[in-house]
């Protein structure tokens, strides 16, 4: 892909989360998600290229989300094309009660280079690239877990496992105390946590638990370019919603849903592109400030063919007639 597509896709996910962060703490999950959609949307609409979203936020019908099927960019008939996954606004809920780790995220690949994953559950497991090969989505959680503390030369009890506080996790939660290792549960997002369990330095181990497959995609995406290591399977809910996902499976061309699924399965490209800019302050993320004439934001953006992987701060200047104030970083 080209170069400057990266500095592109900077400037798509800062502008999501200026919009998004005007919504901070004011109970509007709703306003935060439709401002940080239009502008994304407006930002990859004046790209040269030719895109499609393959993780989105639903159907055509389900607009004005990017939807599924949306083609974006200025060069309908020529430029390259392009794979788009997004989420406008991972944390709508965070953004909505000023609570941590809300972010704007999204990827772009080669056609073909990310895997089009209906929007139903996912359970993933992610752990430090040292355990790769040593564990086992499948496996019980106390085997994986001491394959883990052993591949990092700590104890059980020195491991830290993020997990979404949901119902449906009490039994993996209560299986992971007993193996002594600590856990953080997180209320929404688990992108950022899944990033977090591949760098060092930032307390966390493994991430487990079922979320939605389109954010497993976008983390593979992410993992991809940092050498990290995942597992994933489609999870088919019971009862009444049965029907559904499994009608969502078929569209999206998927046959075996408990097949487990690598990074490569999910984010197969060879030219992957991934941002995220902090819409309120995280772990690996400072969220956004606003000052008098501008604002200050906080990105990521990797890049698998360059093999970088940058943060970058930027200060905005949001009114042309008042001079934005410059603060040391």
């Amino acid at each position: 892909m080209h170069k400057l597509l990266e500095l592109d896709l900077i400037r798509v996910v800062e502008e999501a989360a200026i919009a998004a962060a005007r919504f901070m703490g004011t109970g509007d999950k709703i306003g935060a998600d439709d401002a940080a959609t239009t502008a994304m949307r407006t930002r990859l609409n004046e790209l040269d290229i030719r895109g499609t979203v393959v993780i989105g936020e639903g159907e055509l019908d389900e607009a004005p989300m990017l939807y599924i099927g949306e083609k974006l960019g200025q060069s309908p008939d020529a430029g390259q094309e392009i794979d788009i996954a997004v989420d406008p606004l991972e944390g709508t809920n965070l953004t909505a009660s000023g609570m941590n780790n809300a972010i704007t995220v999204m990827a772009m690949a080669e056609r073909g280079g990310l895997l089009h994953a209906p929007d139903i559950y996912m359970n993933k497991l992610v752990v430090r690239p040292e355990a790769a090969n040593r564990v086992d989505i499948h496996a019980p959680v106390k085997k994986n877990l001491k394959a883990l503390a052993q591949a990092l030369s700590r104890t059980l009890g020195e491991l830290v496992v993020v997990v979404l506080d949901r119902p449906r996790h009490a039994a993996l939660i209560a299986e992971i105390r007993a193996t002594g290792a600590r856990i953080k549960l997180i209320t929404d997002g688990d992108i950022l946590p899944a990033i977090a369990a591949t760098v060092r330095g930032t307390n966390i181990h493994a991430m487990m638990g079922t979320g939605g497959a389109p954010e497993g995609v976008l983390a593979a995406a992410a993992l991809k370019c940092l050498n990290g290591y995942m597992q994933a399977h489609f999870v088919v809910r019971d009862g009444a919603d049965e029907a559904q996902d499994r009608a969502k499976l078929t569209h999206a061309g998927i046959a075996e849903p408990q097949r487990v699924l690598t990074i490569e399965d999910l984010a197969p490209g060879k030219q992957m592109l991934f941002a995220a800019t902090g819409v309120t302050n995280g772990d690996l993320l400072h969220g956004v400030q606003f000052f008098p004439g501008g604002a200050r934001t906080n990105s990521m953006v990797m890049a698998l063919q360059a093999g970088t992987v940058r943060f970058v701060e930027s200060i905005h200047s949001l009114d042309p007639k008042r001079k934005p104030m410059i603060f040391s970083l």
